[in-house]
């Protein structure tokens, strides 16, 4: 069994390499091992899961994950913290450390060909600011994610998962809604962070289902373009994306003009897509 870090090995390491947690790259780090176990335990891993890490930080998860599965791809963008990872793991994790991977780079931008193998899970104590753009890169970059537990601002968590007709409901509900299904997992106190955030957390938990027989693109851009003018009606909001054509393109999908984009769901901008393909000609992608 790994020995997890405590709030005293995690200010240590810090002292030792000289790191102080940044608002750069969002980095707040877990300093309870209770919550650290929680995390992997909600995870539902098996033992033949390869996990990519996003944002190891010190290895508090790092530690719980690598008991559990075959391999952990930690992805982090910060060199020190690249740098020092492997050391820490072979120290408290000797018996696992070999199923450690540490790739250097940004998870926004991430490719296949930089992780070692193609990661079957997605776990990560995730910087605030670029939760989203994230969890939707490496669902579109890595088919092989069949599930995946992320620690996200509990305002984060709730348009993740959120419903059409809700206030929140969004862009990204509706485009982690092409993906997989999403459900808010629970809360995480501030209190076990530090330096402690300003914001609520909370775990979103997902599983990956098949996706449309759609063009991505232009649904998104019609999710873009509804969301961009959210209190306009689709027949105003929906001009820039699909022009003089957009009255045409509404009438064919079904879709009532004086609707807002919080009032449709997936299928409905699929339908706003096939539309405008079949009027238009867009090319699949």
């Amino acid at each position: 069994m790994a020995r997890l870090l405590t709030s005293g090995d995690i200010r240590t390491l810090s002292r030792g390499l000289n790191i102080t947690p940044t608002k750069k790259w969002g980095q707040n780090f877990v300093v309870d091992a209770n919550t650290v176990r929680r995390i992997a335990a909600a995870a539902k891993l098996d033992a033949d899961d390869v996990v990519m890490e996003v944002g190891p930080g010190l290895g508090s998860l790092t530690l719980a994950l690598i008991e559990i599965a075959r391999k952990v791809i930690a992805v982090e963008i910060d060199p020190k913290l690249a740098l020092a990872l492997p050391t820490t793991v072979a120290h408290r994790a000797p018996e696992e450390h070999e199923r450690l991977a540490v790739v250097e780079t940004d998870a926004a931008r991430v490719a296949p060909e930089q992780l070692p193998e193609p990661p079957t899970a997605l776990v990560a104590n995730l910087p605030y600011n670029v939760a989203v753009p994230v969890v939707l890169h490496a669902l579109e970059t890595f088919p092989t994610l069949r599930k995946g537990l992320v620690m996200v601002q509990a305002e984060v968590g709730d348009r993740l998962t959120a419903q059409p007709g809700s206030k929140i409901y969004g862009s990204p509900s509706v485009k982690m809604a092409w993906y997989a299904k999403a459900k808010r997992a629970g809360s995480v106190s501030a209190n076990v962070f530090w330096p402690v955030p300003n914001v609520a957390s909370a775990l979103v938990a997902f599983e990956r289902i098949q996706s449309p027989d759609a063009n991505r693109v232009e649904v998104f851009g019609a999710v873009d373009a509804a969301f961009g003018q959210r209190r306009k009606m689709l027949r105003q909001s929906l001009k820039a994306w699909a022009g003089e054509d957009v009255d045409a393109v509404l009438e064919r999908s079904g879709i009532e003009p004086t609707r807002r984009g919080e009032s449709l769901d997936i299928a409905e901008f699929i339908a706003l897509a096939d539309a405008k393909e079949a009027l238009g000609g867009t090319s699949r992608t």
